[in-house]
């Protein structure tokens, strides 16, 4: 049973993990129509971005990762009103293009500033403590609390304020939104910047556990649109039950069979339950 509790914990914390990613890409896909595929490196951007705080400027632990926040905040509002904005009326295909040019300009940027070798955040909190047998480090929890903190405010902030109920409205009916007086526009530069926030606090959540390279968002944002898709294209409560479900089959299948394909089993995952339901768990209409 201790390994099972064990797995359990790092299935939830890793699970945690992606949904703050995958919430920021159901966000964007909901209000933009747009597959956010450098979305991982805005995640590992946050991360490094944090490191540099830490280590270069000595800022403690939580007031360096909230500014990394801020600072993706600003630059995923930026990159939505230069980038993604002009080619709103163009193909998706344009779109994908520009995808894969910010990703590929934000990994050679950091590889150059800070290196290709990895770097790991000092844990602020290695100790451990002891849950049914099982014993976790205090980090993790904190991943697993904090998430669920950023996941409540950021449902009370959708769903019980004016901007929230904008964004909702714009992701049912964008045309609609616009007729109505609803600057669009905005709505859509403050998903992307929210997006990106959220990104960033779960790279710097985890980094003081995992190291960190210039590469570490290529596979998470695959992960990421697995859970997009899991959870049915746009669905926030997908993102959420999606993302701890693929976090515990990585745990407990590397736990019991093999962690070299704990990957595997998640998109292994991916086309069982697509196979079963073909819009994902929370999606409608036709596949």
């Amino acid at each position: 049973m201790e390994l099972f509790f064990q797995q359990t914990i790092n299935g939830i914390m890793l699970g945690s993990t992606y949904v703050l990613v995958a919430l920021g890409v159901t966000m964007i896909y909901g209000i933009m129509r747009l597959p956010s595929f450098a979305h991982g490196h805005f995640y590992m951007l946050g991360a490094y971005i944090t490191f540099f705080l830490i280590t270069l400027y000595n800022f403690s632990y939580w007031p360096a990762l909230i500014l990394s926040m801020v600072v993706l905040f600003f630059i995923g509002g930026l990159v939505e009103r230069i980038v993604f904005r002009p080619l709103r009326e163009q193909s998706q295909i344009s779109n994908f293009i520009a995808a894969i040019g910010i990703l590929l300009f934000i990994e050679h940027m950091v590889t150059v500033i800070w290196g290709p070798h990895s770097h790991r955040i000092p844990n602020p909190y290695p100790e451990h403590i002891y849950l049914f047998g099982a014993s976790v480090s205090q980090q993790r929890l904190i991943v697993i609390l904090a998430a669920v903190v950023l996941i409540a405010l950021l449902q009370l902030f959708i769903k019980k304020t004016v901007i929230g109920f904008t964004m909702e409205a714009t992701a049912q009916d964008r045309e609609g939104a616009a007729l109505v007086g609803i600057n669009v526009n905005r709505v859509s530069s403050l998903t992307f910047s929210i997006a990106c926030a959220l990104a960033a606090a779960a790279a710097s959540l985890v980094a003081p556990i995992f190291v960190i390279v210039p590469g570490m968002g290529s596979l998470l944002v695959m992960k990421a649109m697995v859970i997009f898709i899991l959870g049915g294209l746009g669905s926030i409560p997908g993102a959420i039950i999606g993302g701890y479900i693929l976090g515990l089959i990585e745990a407990l299948g590397g736990g019991y069979i093999s962690s070299e394909y704990k990957d595997v089993f998640a998109f292994g995952a991916l086309i069982l339950i697509l196979a079963i339901k073909p819009t994902g768990i929370f999606g409608k209409g036709a596949a």
